[in-house]
């Protein structure tokens, strides 16, 4: 079990079609599982997968309306609301506390970034003959993406303030567009690990990836030039959009995925090693990305209509804050943490171990 899924196996070459799913024919019960000869024993697992559920929507909008509590306190001024606004317009025109938060952001996505790129050497360091495997990619991306944020709010007075308004978005959303193809990454581990695990082909899965991704910078390339040309509101409002629109596509991706898997995995024997383990890995990977997703599609939603709730701008500091905490900087702290497990040494070609 354990070997199988390894968390991006060392044994899953970057752009090759192979997968360490490959090893799942050894387990016959597993693919009996997606067909119709268990289905007396689906019903524990689907009940189990329906509280898991249940959990992850409880505590996306729980997140959700937190941050909707945080926003009426500094929409509305009635009442005990007339100090929360006061202190949060305080903090909002206060210079000092503007530069300690977008610093702190700073050094939060600089924090995240360091222990990515620990972990990819902690990786090469293990497994240096196995090239660049999906475990690998996903660690650089997940650098690359939290050291170009680390940068940005590092600079936050200079991107802000930078002209023309489109060179802003730019900066702002390409981190986010990277971020979105990095735990995408993961969809495509476990897409390819169940439909293997089906016996099904997955060869078409990379591809799709890739282009599905290509698709997306392609198109908000073209909103970028619209932009440019226009200078209307009406392409900001349509990048926003768009990005929120892609927010949901990738929570739905893990949402369908992960699901699928953790039944799955229900579904290996109990004296299968390690089921437990990836039990909890795909169930907790699956409700952290999902909320993040989830809440960056509301957020995102929200402030292409309403300018009080404007993210990325100067001026809102705290918002800011919440916002790139809940769906940046968290989540990806917590599935570096759950994945952080090295994968196993390979064995010599010139050894092999006694029988």
């Amino acid at each position: 079990m354990s070997h199988m899924y390894n968390k991006f196996s060392t044994y899953t070459k970057w752009g090759s079609a192979t997968c360490p799913t490959n090893n799942f024919h050894r387990f016959p019960s597993v693919c009996c599982v997606c067909c119709h000869e268990h289905r007396g024993t689906n019903f524990s697992c689907c009940c189990s997968f329906f509280f898991f559920l249940d959990l992850l929507h409880c505590c996306s909008f729980a997140v959700i309306a937190l941050m909707g509590f945080a926003l009426r306190t500094k929409s509305f001024g009635f009442g005990e609301d007339i100090v929360a606004n006061h202190w949060w317009d305080k903090i909002d025109e206060s210079n000092e506390w503007e530069r300690g938060i977008y610093y702190a952001l700073c050094a939060a996505y600089a924090s995240v970034s360091f222990v990515a790129l620990v972990q990819l050497v902690r990786i090469q360091m293990r497994v240096p003959e196995y090239g660049w495997t999906t475990q690998k990619v996903f660690h650089l991306m997940n650098f690359v993406v939290n050291g170009l944020r680390a940068v940005i709010f590092g600079l936050y007075n200079s991107v802000f303030t930078i002209k023309p308004k489109v060179l802003e978005q730019v900066l702002m959303e390409v981190p986010g567009l990277l971020f979105f193809s990095t735990y995408t990454l993961l969809v495509l581990f476990w897409a390819e690990i169940y439909h293997q695990a089906r016996s099904e082909p997955a060869n078409k899965l990379r591809p799709v990836y890739f282009i599905v991704n290509g698709f997306i910078f392609f198109i908000q390339a073209m909103i970028w030039v619209y932009m440019s040309v226009s200078r209307a509101a009406a392409g900001v409002e349509a990048a926003k959009l768009f990005l929120a629109v892609i927010s949901f596509i990738a929570a739905l991706g893990f949402l369908l995925y992960g699901g699928r898997l953790f039944i799955l995995l229900r579904n290996f024997p109990i004296e299968s090693r390690g089921r437990h383990k990836k039990l909890y890995e795909v169930g907790s990977v699956t409700s952290i990305c999902c909320a993040c997703f989830l809440i960056r599609c509301v957020m995102l939603a929200l402030s292409a209509f309403d300018a009080s709730v404007d993210l990325d701008v100067l001026d809102h500091p705290i918002l800011n804050l919440v916002y790139y905490l809940l769906v940046e900087i968290v989540p990806s702290a917590l599935v570096l943490f759950i994945l952080r497990k090295l994968p196993p040494r390979r064995v010599s070609d010139q050894y092999h171990p006694i029988r």
